[in-house]
């Protein structure tokens, strides 16, 4: 059993030619072997220089010669499974499907003054039940909801977080290492026989720090789990300000983790993920929500369908409006539908309002709307004979005859059509004496209505209190430590 994403029915959209791709290939090789990748992991340097890197040790600059480079994108899979805790969520990534994901801000915004603050502990439970019941959203991001949550340590965050979606939710998710949290994220998983995807990030430019390092190592080697590689970079600020230049440091970035992800464990499972934002020359902020933004998913995914790896990217979750309005509607929806379109594997979206800043249960609950408008389409025309309907046609001909009453009617119109959960359809004067609500005031009564009727799938009893005995033991760890 597996859960149903979008069938993307057509060849994605291809923004150069492929000639192009190659000239950015060959870049990326010469940036590998040439400039090289910095690594701050003895255990790292040594893996490599075995596997015939040029290793300056006193630099950790770790050279990476091509045939390295080309074997290790050949061995990592095209597609593959992954396990979710309730069987019906399983996923396969890869291929032609396209599933949505959610993206965490640091604090819950208030929907009326547009201030944020320090989510509570029941707020970041209620915002993971909202994501279960989501129909379109796939898979949650690390983190979410939220970075900060009351009376939380922020070493904490993360276990905390990773706790309340276990409990609290189904479906997959993926998580990263804050103070070697990965050590308990793996453990919660094993508990409730799930595959916690791990995450580790680049550091552009073109440097994995140790951190990092060591969290492929034990999400990989210790757990053989899947691995979502980030390049994060700022174009302009941490990277080039070109978008082909960005690419190919964001390329080597991504391709030299592949290439240490493949020497642990050869045919590790692989997601590349695209994080990289123009910087705001004007104000030296990341340009949240730009069409250059939206420009560089476009190629990296192009890209990377050349190398046959699973994709994910982020630049559709990021607006730069600051409230739930018509800015913030249009910029996450026109990246989203881009990434779908050029190759996008997972698609984050769901939940954030600004940046990484802020996030709210009401925006996933709109963003899912966006999900199911954005699948419908990449889902495309069916063209059968059933659905020409020539016969149809024939029989009910010219004015007077009608369709509404057709059996073929009330057999398809659910199939064609998508229906909005909360966007508002409604005939004017209906609209008009019903209190003229919109989409925000929709979507407001369906989170309560969630949160008064959605049950996710329970633990089990020994499963509860074994993921509560390792989040109390992370604490004590961290506490040991001094970090908390």
């Amino acid at each position: 059993m597996v859960m149903k994403g979008f069938t993307r029915r057509f060849e994605p959209l291809k923004l150069i030619p492929d000639y192009q791709v190659e000239e950015i290939h060959r870049a990326t090789l010469g940036v590998l072997q040439r400039t090289g990748v910095r690594f701050e992991s003895n255990k790292a340097l040594k893996l490599f220089e075995q596997n015939g890197c040029i290793v300056d040790h006193d630099t950790r600059l770790v050279k990476i010669p091509p045939h390295l480079v080309e074997e290790c994108l050949r061995i990592t899979p095209s597609s593959f499974s992954w396990k979710a805790r309730d069987p019906k969520n399983d996923l396969i990534v890869g291929g032609n499907t396209v599933y949505f994901c959610s993206f965490p801000g640091k604090n819950i915004v208030d929907l009326e003054t547009w201030e944020p603050r320090a989510a509570s502990r029941k707020e970041n439970q209620e915002g993971i039940i909202v994501l279960d019941a989501l129909e379109n959203l796939h898979v949650i991001s690390p983190y979410t909801p939220y970075f900060e949550i009351e009376d939380v340590p922020p070493v904490m965050t993360m276990v905390e977080s990773v706790a309340n979606k276990i409990k609290n939710s189904s479906k997959l998710f993926f998580d990263g290492h804050q103070q070697e949290s990965e050590i308990f994220i793996i453990k919660m998983g094993q508990v409730v026989g799930m595959e916690i995807q791990g995450m580790v990030e680049a550091a552009p430019p073109l440097t994995y720090y140790e951190d990092a390092v060591n969290a492929a190592f034990r999400y990989l080697g210790e757990a053989n789990l899947p691995l979502h590689i980030t390049a994060a970079g700022i174009m302009g600020g941490t990277g080039p300000v070109t978008i082909a230049g960005s690419i190919v440091t964001g390329n080597a970035e991504l391709i030299a983790g592949i290439v240490l992800s493949q020497m642990i464990k050869p045919g590790a499972r692989i997601i590349a993920c695209d994080f990289m934002m123009p910087q705001d020359m004007r104000s030296g902020f990341p340009a949240f929500g730009s069409i250059e933004a939206c420009l560089h998913a476009a190629v990296f995914n192009q890209i990377w369908r050349r190398y046959d790896i699973p994709i994910q990217t982020i630049s559709c979750a990021l607006p730069s409006s600051k409230k739930i309005d018509f800015q913030n509607g249009y910029e996450k929806a026109m990246a989203a539908l881009i990434s779908a379109l050029t190759g996008a594997h997972i698609v984050q979206l769901h939940g954030s309002v600004h940046g990484e800043l802020t996030y709210h249960p009401v925006q996933s609950i709109l963003d899912d709307d966006i999900a199911g408008m954005i699948g419908r389409f990449i889902e495309g025309v069916n063209v059968t004979g059933e659905t020409l309907a020539l016969d149809l046609i024939h029989e009910v001909g010219p004015i007077p005859g009608m369709f509404l009453d057709r059996d073929h009617t009330r057999l398809w119109w659910k199939k064609e059509q998508l229906i909005p959960k909360v966007a508002d359809r409604m005939p004017y004067p209906e609209w008009l004496e019903m209190g003229k609500k919109d989409a925000m005031d929709n979507a407001k009564k369906r989170m309560e209505e969630i949160l008064a009727t959605h049950k996710p799938t329970p633990l089990a009893v020994d499963q509860e209190k074994e993921i509560e005995r390792i989040r109390k033991e992370a604490k004590k760890y961290f506490r040991k430590k001094g970090l908390c």
